[in-house]
């Protein structure tokens, strides 16, 4: 990533063009591979797509993706005790480690936890002794010699198969779904409470974190994310609406309510204002590969905190700063509660996050550099040219404004990019912007 970034050729692969308020993109996850990337809707759905073995090997189409299976995963509910009606939005979509020739991933919409599995058949058996061609049992009378049952090859196909539900687990939304590095258990998140789970069953789960008050109105601030660290399965982190990130370790004691360690930036009080808690609230949290550093979103910037150093943030990163002066504008919008993701590249070297008008920021963590692209259709061709974008006074150079600079004022706010996802080997990214999921591969470095 550097200056020269507007004249990388950017491969985009796919995109997915709807119009309805159902088919609004509302998460997105690649695999431990690669290979497989899943996309969850406002309408319940969640679609998967496939790297073609072909591309890998070819330059111009490394990150070729095409649709590999598509299924219902949740439905709209009703709590009739609550008189609450439960919608079918897929909050987060996360993979299973593979352990065999199936994959398995888990989704949720804010009360049920579901386990899918997705398998490929590709032969059916034939000459059964008791039953003819079309299945239908045979008389016995009838059979005068036996015959041994053979395998035959048939057209791809891909079977999706429901194989645990998770449910009554939550009082409040699910936020958050984390599988931990064991392989064997997971946590789920929502406004109060954190429950770990076991994969194998589902009627009971552990309580771990308890914020719940006991008078309600005495309550000061939510759980906002959580996630399990990628190599210590007894270690995982979560934020809140104030700011803070608390590490907690599993082993010391069974009700995780005292944190190992608080991560938080002290507050400037000249600078505090009315709207200083609702933009410091994080709305992601992830762990780097290595495990030694934490990634948080809040509304304005990102940050990265190293978990040996409690006292503040070693690096924030401005994602539109341009905003600060429209904070009242966007509390009156509901925009300022708009909730975005962040994401870490292959060698923790680079980190992503999206913004407003379509636009998604990344940030060199070596070089301090940082770059504006814009996800749009005019670049669905493949091999298209993706080129940076300037906003406001970024744009000036020597006094004069750029053709091509976007003014604060005319950023489209209902072009939100919320959720974005980094392959974890290569420079492959997924972008969901609003309906449309893009696909982006850097050709150019190595390390983007």
């Amino acid at each position: 990533m550097g200056e020269d970034a507007d004249t990388r050729k950017i491969n985009h692969s796919f995109l997915r063009d709807y119009v309805t308020e159902a088919d609004v993109i509302s998460t997105a996850e690649f695999n431990h591979t690669g290979d497989l990337l899943a996309t969850g809707d406002k309408g319940g759905r969640v679609v998967i797509f496939q790297r073609e073995p072909a591309s890998k090997a070819e330059s111009c189409c490394h990150g070729e993706y095409n649709v590999y299976s598509t299924f219902q995963s949740h439905e709209p509910d009703f709590d009739y005790l609550k008189s609450l009606e439960i919608e079918e939005k897929i909050n987060k979509i996360r993979w299973i480690p593979q352990l065999n020739a199936a994959h398995c991933l888990l989704s949720t919409n804010d009360k049920t936890i579901k386990l899918w599995k997705v398998s490929e058949r590709d032969r059916r058996p034939e000459g059964y002794n008791l039953k003819d061609e079309e299945g239908r049992v045979k008389d016995p009378s009838t059979v005068t010699a036996l015959q041994v049952p053979v395998l035959k090859h048939t057209d791809l196909m891909v079977e999706v198969s429901s194989r645990r539900v998770f449910a009554n687990g939550h009082t409040f939304h699910v936020n958050s779904i984390s599988v931990n590095s064991d392989c064997e258990t997971y946590l789920s998140a929502d406004d109060l409470r954190i429950n770990l789970w076991h994969l194998d069953i589902t009627d009971r789960c552990f309580n771990i974190v308890d914020m719940k008050p006991l008078n309600m109105e005495e309550l000061t601030e939510v759980i906002t994310a959580a996630e399990f660290h990628p190599q210590h399965c007894h270690l995982f982190g979560y934020s809140s609406s104030k700011g803070s990130i608390r590490l907690c370790d599993m082993r010391a004691a069974a009700l995780c309510d005292r944190h190992a360690k608080l991560f938080e930036e002290p507050e400037d009080p000249g600078s505090r204002s009315f709207f200083s808690e609702i933009i410091s609230s994080i709305s992601d949290v992830k762990f780097s590969h290595s495990g030694r550093y934490l990634l948080t979103r809040d509304y304005l910037t990102v940050k990265v905190w190293d978990l040996n150093m409690e006292r503040g943030p070693i690096e924030t990163y401005q994602v539109h700063d341009y905003l600060r002066s429209k904070l009242c504008s966007l509390y009156e919008n509901d925009c300022i509660f708009d909730k975005f993701e962040c994401a870490w590249n292959s060698t923790d070297s680079v980190i992503m996050t999206g913004t407003y008008n379509n636009f998604f920021r990344m940030f060199d963590r070596e070089s301090g550099q940082d770059v504006t692209l814009e996800a749009v259709q005019d670049s669905s061709k493949p091999c298209a040219v993706l080129k940076t974008r300037r906003i406001g006074s970024d744009g000036r150079r020597g006094g004069r404004r750029r053709r091509d600079d976007v003014s604060v004022d005319s950023l489209d706010f209902s072009k939100r990019i919320l959720h974005v996802a980094w392959h974890p080997a290569h420079n492959i990214i997924a972008i969901a912007a609003t309906n449309n999921l893009y696909i982006f591969q850097d050709r150019a470095a190595p390390n983007m």
